[in-house]
């Protein structure tokens, strides 16, 4: 039976909102959302971070935490990390980011069902861009778009529209062919995920920069699992201001 084991990294310093995993949503931190919504679905949950304030944070309201360094190039490198410290003894790690307090069950299940399929290296959730929402929404560069096969496994992500609609005015194409945008929330085989961590940056990826990128170039099978649910993730002070008032409507 294949063990789960979620991995929330949660780091102090950010650009845009410095201390956001600290940041009160509903009168608990941001983190605290994040870790019960994995530990409704997984035995197994930590969260990895470089600053001991989350850390005893976590600790406070019965979580788990474990110090990473405060060196790694990306969360991945920290989700690797964790993972050893905690032991290393499940099969799967999944990798949740800690700004994200809506993460669905259903989300975390989809992406534990694609390791049914013994061929997945790494699984991700896309989501099938409604045909009715306006093209502008699906050009903005900062929403990955994928093509995947007939199974489900990604071909490429792009920060372009992919695919292109030959011969169909762009406005259009939402109505001419299913897109799928992505949604960063991945799964690794521990194996592969120690793999990939010594990978050296590929050419794809820095000219999109999707990290993604270099998995696909390296031969690495992702599947990928559909969901609809949206979610909201915190990058932002407005962000947060945005989930309270969300939170308010699911408890009204």
């Amino acid at each position: 039976m294949t063990k789960f084991i979620g991995i929330i990294p949660a780091r102090y310093a950010s650009t845009r909102f410095p201390a956001k995993p600290l940041a009160l949503l509903g009168g608990k931190p941001v983190i605290q959302h994040v870790w019960e919504a994995v530990s409704r679905v997984l035995d197994a949950a930590v969260v990895a971070t470089d600053d001991e304030r989350i850390a005893r944070v976590v600790t406070d309201f019965g979580g788990k935490a474990v110090m990473t360094s405060a060196s790694h190039r990306s969360g991945t490198d920290r989700c690797y990390e964790a993972y050893v410290k905690n032991g290393g003894a499940e099969d799967v790690v999944i990798n949740i980011q800690g700004d994200e307090p809506f993460i669905a069950p259903e989300q975390l299940e989809a992406l534990m069902q694609c390791f049914d399929d013994a061929e997945t290296d790494i699984a991700t959730l896309i989501r099938p861009f409604q045909a009715f929402r306006p093209y502008a929404e699906l050009e903005n560069p900062n929403v990955p778009k994928v093509v995947v096969d007939s199974r489900f496994r990604a071909r490429y992500f792009s920060r372009s529209v992919i695919p292109y609609v030959r011969g169909a005015e762009r406005s259009g194409w939402p109505q001419a062919v299913q897109y799928y945008t992505h949604i960063g929330l991945y799964a690794y085989r521990a194996g592969v995920l120690k793999e990939i961590t010594r990978l050296p940056q590929s050419s794809l990826e820095l000219a999109e920069s999707l990290e993604q990128l270099r998995w696909l170039e390296n031969g690495y099978t992702i599947k990928t699992a559909i969901t609809t649910i949206e979610t909201i993730g915190i990058d932002t002070p407005a962000d947060l201001a945005r989930a309270e008032a969300y939170l308010a409507s699911l408890q009204a």
